[in-house]
């Protein structure tokens, strides 16, 4: 995994570069800039995955910044630095667009933390969807339900293991599950070729012709994929 890439704005250049050198030991990649204007230039020539700002700075301050950022849609996380620690100063920053608040003097290690915790809810909000039901021509399976459907709202009659499999299947959206993925999934003594039976008799359930499989597909070398319409 590439190294987060932080962009530390703050007008003292003495906390810029123990920011840069306590960041860097704890694996973040560095940039820093002095004022709002230098953070600009930096982000229009480099992309970021979070930011460090000072809310007291000449010129445009943190809060000022923070907001522009805002208005411009902009989802990088940011969290605000701040020498002022009242709680009228916190909610003031947080109305601005930031993601989280630290008041000076703080510990660099919940630093760190709080920059990692930022890092893993922007992940979250990156992530797609999960599958709720993939359609297979003229039939819907409901992961939720375990539950194969003709557009008739028949339902196909599956057995646990089919319903375990389509599951592992259709949750990776088209992307390969090898066999002992999937044997896993099943528990107990299952293997590779037990998997291959279940497919079979899957297939003769949900393609058009079992011969020349449309929707699970072998995928050579690597198992099984799902691919719906």
């Amino acid at each position: 995994m590439d190294e987060p890439h932080i962009l530390v704005v703050d007008d003292d250049q003495r906390l810029r570069e123990l920011l840069r050198g306590y960041l860097s030991r704890n694996g973040f990649r560095v940039t820093l800039a002095g004022d709002a204007a230098e953070a600009r230039q930096s982000m229009t020539a480099m992309q970021f995955d979070l930011m460090v700002l000072d809310v007291m700075m000449p010129g445009e301050s943190g809060l000022e910044f923070a907001s522009a950022l805002r208005a411009k849609d902009r989802a990088l996380p940011i969290l605000m630095l701040t020498a002022m620690n009242e709680p009228r100063d916190r909610v003031a920053g947080l109305e601005s667009g930031v993601d989280d608040y630290l008041a000076k003097p703080f510990e660099p290690r919940e630093l760190v933390l709080r920059l990692q915790a930022l890092l893993r809810r922007a992940e979250q909000r990156r992530a797609p969807p999960p599958v709720e039901s993939v359609t297979l021509g003229g039939m819907r399976f409901d992961l939720g339900r375990g539950e194969l459907l003709r557009e008739s709202g028949e339902r196909i009659r599956l057995t646990e293991a089919e319903v375990v499999l389509l599951r592992a299947l259709a949750a990776r959206d088209g992307d390969p599950v090898d066999r002992e993925a999937l044997a896993r999934e099943l528990g107990g003594d299952v293997n590779a070729r037990t998997i291959d039976v279940h497919v079979t008799r899957l297939r003769r359930k949900i393609e058009p012709d079992p011969r020349f499989p449309r929707y699970l597909l072998t995928a050579r070398g690597a198992g099984y994929r799902l691919v719906g319409e």
